[in-house]
C-alpha cells in the first residue's frame, strides 16, 4: 500500500462517524474504529460477513427489518444512486441505536459499481445525555445496573412536573412499562442473562429518548417514562415507538436468540393527580395491556385519528 492510500486509510479508521465498504454481495471488507464505537462490534468481528448475517439488522421508523427488502445500501449498489435515511441499527449488547445513514456506490476504475459505502452516525443527543448522567451519577440517583434514574429521581421529576403543570398548564405525561414474561428470561437462561436483557431495555430506552424526558428503573422489571411537553397523541407516539424499537432488538446467546417485548401503560396528567394516584393509573393500564395479549400500549384517552 503506498503512503497515499495509507494516509487515507488512516483518516477513515480515525472518523468519529461509522464507516464500513462492502462488496457486490455486501459482504463487508473495512470497517472503521467509528463503526466499531457505534455498534460494539470489533473490525474482526464485522469483516468477511455480510452485513445482514445478524450484525446491524437496520430497521426503520416502523420496525420494519430493511435487510432483506429495502437495504439502502443494496439499492445504491443496484442503481447507483446516493441515499440518506434515519434508521436503528442493533448494537452488539442488543439494544437498539439511532442512526443516520448515507450511501455511495464504490466505482472501479472503469466507472463500474463494485460495491458501497454507508457512513453512519450516532442520531442520540450524546452530549446531553452524558452531562444528564453526570449529574445523577454525582447525586446518587443513578441505578447502577441499567444507568437510568432511580426510583427516588422519577420521583422528584414528577413532583416537578405537577407543580409545573398546575402553575403554568405545562403537559406531561407518564408511562409504566413492564418487561413481558420477564420470570421466564431468568428461569431459562438465568439472572446474569436476565441482567443483560434488563440493560438492553434500558438502553434501547434511553438511546430513543428526547433529552429532557425522564426513564427510570421503577423496580425489577418495571420502567417509568416521563414525558413533557406532549399532547396525547404524542404520548402514544413515544409509547408504542418504545415498544416497538424493544420488539426489535435481540441478544445473541451462543446460538440462541434472545428478545422480549414491553406492555405499557400511558397516562396523561391531569393538575389535580397525585404522583400516587397518576403512577397507579399508569401501572392498571399497564395491565390492561397484559391482559390484551402483552406487547402493547394502553391510554387513559383515546387518541384521536390524524
Amino acid at each position: 500500500m503506498n503512503t497515499d492510500a495509507l494516509f487515507h486509510q488512516h483518516i477513515l479508521d480515525n472518523l468519529y462517524d461509522g464507516v464500513y465498504v462492502v462488496d457486490p454481495d455486501r459482504t463487508i471488507i473495512y470497517w472503521n474504529n467509528g463503526a466499531e464505537r457505534i455498534t460494539g462490534y470489533g473490525s474482526p468481528e464485522a469483516i468477511g460477513k455480510r452485513c445482514f448475517d445478524n450484525l446491524l439488522i437496520h430497521v426503520d421508523g416502523k420496525g420494519l427489518n430493511l435487510c432483506h427488502t429495502q437495504c439502502p445500501l443494496a439499492q445504491t449498489i443496484s442503481d447507483g444512486k446516493l441515499r440518506e435515511q434515519e434508521l436503528f441499527l442493533h448494537h452488539k449488547d442488543g439494544h437498539r441505536v439511532p442512526i443516520l445513514v448515507r450511501v455511495v456506490p464504490l466505482r472501479g476504475p472503469d466507472n463500474r459499481i463494485v460495491g458501497g459505502i454507508e457512513v453512519f452516525s450516532d442520531n442520540t443527543s450524546r452530549l446531553m445525555l452524558r452531562h444528564r448522567i453526570d449529574e445523577l451519577e454525582r447525586a446518587n440517583m443513578l441505578d447502577r445496573l441499567t444507568n437510568l434514574s432511580t426510583r427516588d429521581h422519577v420521583d422528584a421529576q414528577m413532583t416537578s412536573e405537577l407543580a409545573k403543570m398546575q402553575r403554568y398548564g405545562w403537559p406531561f405525561g407518564v408511562l409504566f412499562i413492564d418487561i413481558d414474561n420477564f420470570k421466564h428470561i431468568n428461569d431459562t437462561y438465568g439472572h446474569e442473562i436476565g441482567d443483560r436483557v434488563l440493560k438492553m431495555v434500558a438502553s434501547t430506552l434511553s438511546s430513543n429518548s428526547r433529552p429532557f424526558d425522564t426513564i427510570g428503573r421503577w423496580g425489577g422489571e418495571e420502567f417509568v417514562a416521563i414525558l413533557v411537553n406532549v399532547n396525547t397523541a404524542q404520548i402514544y407516539d413515544i409509547a408504542d415507538r418504545f415498544r416497538m424499537l424493544v420488539e426489535q432488538s435481540k441478544l445473541f446467546i451462543g446460538p440462541a436468540v434472545v428478545q422480549v417485548t414491553i406492555s405499557v401503560g400511558a397516562a396523561v396528567a391531569q393538575p389535580e393527580d397525585s404522583i400516587a394516584g397518576l403512577i397507579d393509573r399508569a401501572d392498571k393500564l399497564m395491565y390492561q395491556s397484559k391482559l390484551a395479549g402483552r406487547n402493547r400500549v394502553t391510554m387513559d384517552q383515546e387518541v384521536a385519528s390524524p
